[in-house]
């Protein structure tokens, strides 16, 4: 199995309205036949020094092995997804484990 993790900080300007449809379009990437495990989410309430809680949405994807993150990666969906929504991102920090 290969985690692919993603958090992503939108820009402090960004409304409930794009929050929401960022949110859809996040779950849209499910829809990738290659994703076999998927979880979108928003920091949960852990108030810990180690738990960073400032991002403003959380991607867990987990596909079979590299090939499958290949072709997630440049997918049209996934695609789709970055040129409709990358204008909102203010970082992004992507983790990746086997």
């Amino acid at each position: 199995m290969l985690a692919h993790h993603v958090l992503f900080w939108l820009k402090a300007d960004t409304t409930e309205e794009q929050q929401s449809a960022f949110r859809k379009g996040l779950e849209s990437l499910q829809n990738i036949e290659t994703v076999k495990h998927f979880h979108v989410g928003t920091p949960a309430p852990i108030e810990r020094a180690v738990v960073d809680t400032t991002y403003t949405f959380s991607l867990v994807l987990f596909f079979e092995g590299m090939e499958g993150h290949d072709v997630y990666q440049v997918h049209d969906l996934h695609k789709a997804f970055l040129d409709e929504f990358r204008g909102l991102f203010e970082k992004v920090i992507i983790y990746d484990a086997n």
